[in-house]
């Protein structure tokens, strides 16, 4: 069974760099075939895939954050991160971690003073 688990601040100020940490059990994220994602749920908004790797290790981001997103990985602790920089409050959101058909539970992060 693979869980995930996020964790990181849940207030954030403008214009700051907003930090995720998924941690990884049950699975490896260096796992043959697997591919881990970020996606967050802004209110009133649909589900947003912001950025991902595989597990050889290539990356990808989605166009519209790719300038400000970066993803890092930590394979002897099994987590990756996100790290989005010079947020706004529009970043607020739920910020949840993804392989396949295996969710995080998600964390609520607000852009605010």
């Amino acid at each position: 069974q693979v869980q995930l688990q996020e964790s990181g601040p849940g207030l954030v100020p403008p214009s700051q760099t907003l930090s995720l940490t998924c941690t990884v059990s049950g699975a490896s994220i260096t796992s043959r075939g697997a591919y881990w994602s970020w996606i967050r749920e802004r209110p009133g908004k649909g589900l947003e895939w912001l950025g991902g790797f595989a597990f050889t290790g290539v990356e990808w981001s989605a166009p519209s954050h790719a300038s400000r997103l970066s993803i890092l990985k930590d394979n002897a602790k099994n987590q990756f991160s996100l790290h989005l920089t010079s947020v706004t409050p529009e970043d607020t959101a739920v910020y949840t971690c993804n392989q396949g058909g295996y969710w995080g539970q998600g964390t609520q992060v607000n852009v605010s003073l």
